[in-house]
Formats: structure tokens, sequence, C-alpha cells
């Protein structure tokens, strides 16, 4: 069979050739330099941190800054804790046997506890402040410092995959890395990736559900047995975009004008949130403040639920909000929890709370004090407050001066915490003025002896202690046609001018806060202001200083008005602040006895109580009127009297006789009754032998014949002898 044959001399083209192969070992070296430039990339990005915006660092270091603050707060707990520990033992020790532990201890045991617990509520007071500009800087730096650790340290350049960057300062993603482990090929394509500089790399887990909830979804189906729920933070009580616009509502922003969040407004563990941010370059934290009112409107919220502060510059405020009024609940005087010694000079005393809820503690020292505010507003338990706490140092010598004759600030003498005690009486307070203005030149004199320009806590006692008089109801004295107005007022700005520096400090409550009553010469020097609700600006203002109400400070718009509620001003302590202080009450619980008797026995242990130690101003009072009115006068009402601490003992038995007989005839219901039968109703061992001794020696008389139902004439004795008796021993 004849075969097809190819024609003599043509050519066959040859078939086309394929590419050069590149060798599969040179491709994959050419991939491997490319995934280490972008891996390169990623980690020079990384160890510079640009992975963290600005406000990643400053919550990192608003972190660190709390961390440390709580780690200081815990310190102080303990040491305060340890402290009021061994004064309890020391005193269950000398209870038990007096003899085991010395006064001078148990002083100095009481002393550092006080101290110690003192230090812990100012470090509770202190307010949190943002991180400064270093903070957030050496933050970064420690950001920095750590990764290159992680490299310095070897455990990212033992992966060999890694290895070759390390050269160049990178090291890919080595926290992702180590966390991954033996997925270090899945690490290597996450940091390998095509990288743009300046862009943060893409979330390993795009898709449909974030990390977060796939973790919790992963722990709730049970595929990782004992993994835990992860509990996210809960949402920001406030936005950016919620201030700016509360902002821009009050007229603080205005156009395009911006503000600059330097700490991220996150709820705090107490619930509340604070947010520290700059304003505006044409206006100021100050002008802020005036406008409170507006932006806790704006904001959604109540005045007591808002508070602005200056956080280191003009135009950097911090803005506090919180969710829940502070000042709704009535709070318990701190006292009645700890009644111990306080050191009213140095630390202060409990008198309120503010808005915060942060205690606030008045100083007894540089300062005097005016407190108003219209009946009912509650100045009266802001004003007990303040002076029951100084009862529990036994360094102040109490002066009160009551306005009215009712038993409000009887127990004061009652318990002998009071120096002097006396109900209104001008002629009386004129010369307690004058004794203090005379005591004043006698503390200079010793100051400059101890080479003192004014009274230093060391030299409290050296000089008599700190004079605190405590005028209740001015009105009462220095209203317009008031006897003896003028010279009161003259007195009590000398006093308020002059005076402090020796220690002669006031406390002036009145609900009449007005020019005529306080005038600006007198009130100008009482550092210390506190307004309750009073009836107008004027007002206001008349306690707070001129210009308050249209700052912000207006004591009569308080809504709703609050028993103890007002405007605290103390600028020694750095507070101006609304305030309400603790409910301390007298007629239904008896809690200002119970405190003041727990404070007399701290006084009597240090010999300070009335008639225990030699009291220039009473002494002064006495030679000048004839009469006393320690600790209230003899019957401790506030009538001053004959001194009853001058009287001999037989005298006291006399009086203490004459007082029995009269108690026993209220109990017969009858105004004579015979020696034997008051002297049983008297008891105490005493005899109807005895009751007429002193009886006569009193100067009752003896015996005469009355008439008694169901016993005739008989022996015994009137009622008017007896009281005469007793008013002639009281000088009454």
């Amino acid at each position: 069979m004849a075969t097809e044959t190819e024609p003599v001399g043509q050519q066959i083209p040859p078939k086309p050739t394929d590419p050069p192969t590149v060798p599969r070992a040179t491709r994959v070296k050419a991939a491997f330099a490319e995934q280490r430039k972008h891996a390169a990339a990623r980690t020079r990005d990384w160890l510079a941190t640009n992975d963290l915006d600005h406000l990643d660092i400053v919550e990192a270091a608003t972190k660190k800054k709390d961390k440390k603050y709580d780690e200081k707060l815990v310190q102080q707990e303990r040491l305060a804790g340890e402290a009021v520990a061994r004064q309890k033992v020391a005193h269950a020790r000398h209870d038990t046997d007096p003899g085991s532990v010395s006064k001078s201890e148990l002083a100095a045991l009481t002393g550092r506890a006080a101290a110690e617990e003192a230090k812990l509520e100012t470090l509770r007071a202190k307010p949190k402040l943002p991180p400064t500009d270093r903070e957030i800087t050496a933050t970064r730096a420690a950001k920095k410092a750590g990764r290159a650790a992680i490299v310095a340290g070897g455990g990212i350049a033992s992966l060999p995959v890694l290895g070759a960057t390390i050269e160049q300062a990178a090291t890919g993603q080595p926290m992702l890395l180590a966390a991954l482990g033996a997925a270090a090929g899945y690490g290597w394509y996450l940091v390998s990736r095509p990288f743009d500089a300046g862009q943060p790399a893409p979330a390993p887990n795009t898709g449909e559900q974030p990390l977060a909830a796939a973790v919790v979804n992963l722990a709730k189906d049970g595929l990782q047995p004992g993994q835990r729920e992860f509990n996210a933070p809960p949402p920001p009580a406030l936005t950016v975009e919620q201030l700016e616009d509360a902002l821009r509502a009050i007229g603080e922003i205005r156009g395009e004008e911006k503000i600059q969040i330097l700490a991220v407004p996150q709820r705090e563990k107490d619930g509340n949130t604070t947010v520290v941010f700059d304003l505006p370059p044409r206006t100021t934290v100050a002008e802020l403040k005036k406008k409170l009112p507006k932006l806790a409107g704006a904001l959604g919220r109540d005045v007591s639920m808002v508070d602005v502060t200056k956080a280191g510059t003009e135009a950097r405020a911090s803005l506090w909000l919180t969710d829940q009024d502070a000042f709704e609940d009535t709070r318990p005087s701190p006292l009645i929890k700890a009644p111990s010694q306080l050191d009213a000079f140095k630390e202060g005393v409990p008198v309120a709370w503010n808005k915060r809820g942060i205690t606030i503690r008045l100083a007894i020292n540089n300062q005097s004090y005016v407190i108003a505010g219209m009946t009912r507003s509650g100045k009266g338990v802001g004003a007990s407050n303040l002076v029951v706490g100084t009862s529990f140092d036994p360094r102040i010598n109490l002066r009160i001066v009551a306005g009215k004759n009712n038993g409000e600030w009887d127990p004061y003498a009652k318990t002998g915490v009071a120096s002097t005690y006396f109900k209104p009486n001008p002629e009386r307070l004129l010369a307690l003025l004058k004794a203090l203005l005379a005591d004043k030149d006698r503390r200079e004199r010793d100051l400059g002896a101890l080479g003192k320009s004014k009274l230093v806590g060391p030299v409290i006692e050296q000089i008599g202690g700190i004079e605190l008089l405590v005028i209740d109801e001015l009105a009462t004295y220095t209203r317009p046609g008031k006897p003896l107005r003028d010279e009161i007022l003259e007195a009590l700005i000398e006093l308020s001018a002059v005076a402090a520096g020796a220690g002669i400090l006031m406390v002036l409550i009145t609900q009449y806060p007005e020019a005529d009553v306080i005038p600006q010469a007198l009130a100008m020097n009482c550092g210390a202001r506190w307004a309750m609700r009073v009836e107008n600006a004027t007002q206001s203002n008349a306690i707070l200083g001129g210009g308050q109400a249209s700052a912000g400070r207006d004591a009569s718009k308080f809504d709703p008005p609050r028993p103890g509620f007002g405007w605290l001003v103390n600028p020694f302590a750095g507070v101006t602040d609304l305030a309400r202080s603790f409910d301390l009450d007298e007629d239904e619980r008896g809690e200002i006895t119970m405190l003041l008797e727990k404070a007399a026995k701290i006084r009597e242990k240090a010999g300070r109580l009335a008639g225990q130690w030699d009291d220039p101003i009473e002494k002064h009072l006495l030679n000048t009127t004839g009469l006393s009115s320690a600790a209230g006068g003899p019957k401790r009402d506030g009538a001053p009297g004959r001194n009853v601490l001058q009287l001999t003992p037989e005298q006291r038995m006399q009086m203490d006789a004459c007082r029995g007989c009269l108690i026993a005839m209220n109990d017969l219901g009858r105004d004579v009754a015979q020696l034997d039968e008051m002297a049983e109703l008297i008891g105490e061992s005493m005899t109807a032998d005895r009751l007429g001794e002193l009886l006569r020696a009193a100067g009752a008389g003896s015996t005469v014949k009355v008439v008694i139902e169901g016993r005739g004439r008989v022996n015994g004795y009137r009622r008017a002898p007896i009281t005469d008796a007793l008013q002639f021993l009281e000088g009454a």
C-alpha cells in the first residue's frame, strides 16, 4: 500500500517551545522576600506604636494612673485599719487592767488612728485628675520599650520565618504570634499581607461577627469547655457628639469650632463619668462654670449631677457627671459611727458632703464662718454639725450665745462641753466680746514670746486653746433698733479683722442675711460661708459675696429645696460647691446629746471640761458682772448666776438639799412637807436630821407649824423659804 510521503526539500516548522521554566525555589524565594518586606513594614509600624492612636494612649495612661491611685488607697486603708485596731486593743487592755497601758500611750495611739483616718479621708476626697501630657508621652514610650524588649528577649526571633527581619528592627506582630503559638503559619500570613504605611492592619476575623462575640458564642455553645464568658464594658455615659451638642447649645462652641478630647468619657466603677477636654481658645473653664445649670439641662441632668473643674490650663475642663442625685437622700454624721477625738485645727470636722458624695471637712483655723438661710432651711443642722464636731477637739473653748430662749443649745451646757453659754442678753454679749478682745492682746503677747506671728498647731495649748464664739440668731443683737447694736457690731468687726491669727474665731448664724444684719465690713472677714435656702439673689450675695449669684451660685434657686442643702464657700479648703449637711437630730433621736456625752469624756480626760481649768474669759465675765455663765450657769440652762464652782462643798450640799426638797414637794403635790417624808424621797442616805441641818444653814430657817391633810397640824417646811434660800445660793 502506497504511503504518503513528505515532499523532498520541504522543512517542517519547529513546534513552539514553552517559556523558560523558573525554578520553583526561585519563585518561593521571591514571594518570601516580598512577604518579608510586608512583615518588616508592619513590624516597624508596630514597634513605633503607630497602631495605637492618641486616645488609646490616653486611655492606657489613665488606667495606669488610676491603678496607682487605687494601690495607694488600699495601702492607706491598711494603715488606717491597723492604727484603729491598735487603738481598740490598747483601750480594751486599759479597761481590763488600767495600769497596763499609760494615758500617754493611749493618747498617742488615738492620735495616730485619727491621723491615718484623716489621711485616708483626704485621699478619698482627692479628685482623680486626667493624665498630664508628660504622663501620656511616658506611656507611649513605655509601650515602645516593652515591644522592643520582646524583640531583645528573643521570643520572636526564635521563629525562623521572622529571623531575617530582626536586623531591620521588625518582628511582625509579636504579641499576636506569641498568643497563636503553634499557629505560626497563620501568624505569618497576618503580618506578611500587603501593607501601606500609616494604615492599620485589617482585623484577622473580618466576617460575620467580632472576635469578642465569637468567644462568647463558643463559650455558650460549649465548644471550649471552661472558657469564661467575655463581659464587655458598659457603653459610655456620654459620647463626644453629645458633649459637643450640649456645649454648642449653651454657646460655648460656635460655628465650625470643635473640642479636643483628652480623656475618654467612659463609665467609672461607681457609675459616674469623667471626660477631660480642651475648650475653644476664646473661652475658659471659668466661663463654662457660670453656665453649669444650662450645661446640666443640655445634658439632661440636674445641676447637682454635673460638675466642672479646671484640669491644668484655663481652657482645659474636667467634666464629671452622674445619673443619680447625690443630695436626694439624707446621710448620718460620720461621728455617730466613729465618735473619736479630732484634730479640728489641722484635719477639720465633717459637716457635709458634696455632689460627688465626698465628705467635706471644715478646719477651725484662720477664718470665721457665716451660716445663713431662711426658716426651716436647715442652717441649724449645718451649724450643729460644725459645733458638735469642734467639741471633739478638747483644745477648742466653745462660747455659745443663743438667740432664743428655747433649749436648742442646752445639751452643750448640761454635758459641760460649753465653756460659756447664755441666752439672749446683749449686755453680757458685749462684755464677752470685750473679754475676747482683751484676751486677743494677751494671746498676741504670748505668741510673740514664742517667736510666732500667728497661731500654729504646736502652740495651741500653750496659749490657752482656740476660742470659738458661736452666736445663734445674730439678728437678735444686730438688727437696727436692738439694744447696744452699734457697740456689739463694732466689737464683732474688730474681732473678725484682727483676732483670727491669735486663735479667736466666730460662727455667726442668722435667718436674716441682710446688709444691716451682717455689714460688709463683718461679712468680708468671715472667709467660710454657707448659704442655705434664701428668698432672693440679694440675700444670697449678702452671704456668699457680691456677684456670686450672677456667677451661678444663687441660694434662692434651689429646686427642690432640701434641709441643710446650700452653697458652701471655703477658700482655705479650696471648696466652692453645693453641699448638704449630715442629718443630726436632737428632738427625736437625741443624737446631739449622745455625741456631746462622748465629747465630754474626751474633754474630761484632757482636763478641759468647764470648771476643770482656769478660764480667763469666764473670770473676766464674773469680775465684770458678778455672775457666771460657765457651762450655762448654775442650773446649766443658759441663765447666768453665782459661780457655783466658787462655792464651798458645804454650800453645794445645801443647794442640792434645797433642790431635793422642792422636787419632793412636787412629787407629793403640795407646798408643805415634813422633813422625814422629804428625806425619804431624796434618798441617797439622806436623814431628816441631816436635811434639817442643811436647810437651816442654807437660810431656809427652822421648821414651822404646817397643816397636812390626814396628819393635821405638824412641824414642817413651806415651799417659799426653801425657794428663797436656793435663789440666794444660785445668785439668781
